[in-house]
């Protein structure tokens, strides 16, 4: 794996990171519920309500999903931004849009698609959500990218033989 995948890979471990323990910290602090939970139902998009009743085997797929839509979120990114300079120029205000779109096609698109049911219409975390999006998400996902793309940049061209 080159240095510019790893900081791709590393850019959706952190976001992945970042979503899923404010996620936890969230419903933990208003409604005392376990991390175990949270993953069961992400897992719940593939399984449907059956998922919060099968112990930490649905929760290591909702984890292990969560993460490979947390990079695939990084690595979407980083290949748009190799074709549209102004994404990694300016990774700021780029990046807390791109957290916002991905609110959107997450909670409007994937969610209501999947076999998860509705997601909480709580008006704190909605808010904290959309934020969370954007400056958490959204933005490593610009910054890792911008990395890489510099590395890649750096990087001699290749000879020909």
């Amino acid at each position: 794996m080159t240095k510019t995948w790893r900081l791709v890979l590393t850019g959706g471990i952190v976001v992945g990171t970042f979503d899923i323990v404010y996620a936890c910290v969230f419903w933990a602090i208003k409604s005392g519920v376990a991390p175990q939970r949270i993953l069961q139902r992400v897992a719940s998009g593939w399984l449907g309500e059956p998922s919060m009743s099968g112990g930490w085997a649905t929760a290591a797929l909702g984890f292990v999903s969560h993460y490979c839509i947390a990079i695939s979120m990084a690595a979407t990114y980083y290949v748009v931004a190799r074709r549209w300079p102004a994404l990694w120029e300016r990774p700021i205000p780029y990046g807390a849009a791109y957290g916002l779109l991905l609110y959107g096609i997450m909670n409007y698109v994937v969610v209501p698609l999947s076999n998860a049911g509705a997601s909480s219409k709580d008006p704190l975390w909605v808010g904290m959500s959309i934020a969370v999006h954007m400056v958490l998400i959204g933005l490593p996902c610009a910054l890792f990218a911008r990395r890489a793309i510099l590395v890649d940049l750096r990087a001699p061209a290749p000879t020909a033989v």
